[in-house]
């Protein structure tokens, strides 16, 4: 029997203030039905992030998993690319 593979995400790290955890963005493109006008919003993740290695601005990979706490459901995979301005400000 074959495993079902996990979900996985690629988004932007919105806020870093919470300690081990990330909320991470992820851009939604929509067409709407009767004016056919792309429409833009964000959906926000609580990622659990064990090691605080990532920082604002950060895209990264996410993983669906088990219920951490009432709403993180997601794991910080790897860090894609990092932000550098974050970086030489802090």
């Amino acid at each position: 029997m074959r495993k079902k593979m996990r979900p996985t995400k690629i988004g932007v790290i919105l806020s870093d203030k919470m300690n081990k955890t990330r909320i991470v963005g992820e851009v939604v493109e929509m067409k709407h039905k009767i004016y056919k006008k792309n429409i833009y919003y964000t959906r926000k993740y609580f990622v659990h992030d064990e090691t605080n290695k990532s920082n604002t601005g950060d895209t990264v990979e996410i993983l669906f998993t088990r219920p951490l706490s009432k709403n993180k459901r997601w794991n910080l995979l790897k860090i894609i690319k990092t932000n550098v301005t974050t970086r030489i400000n802090s």
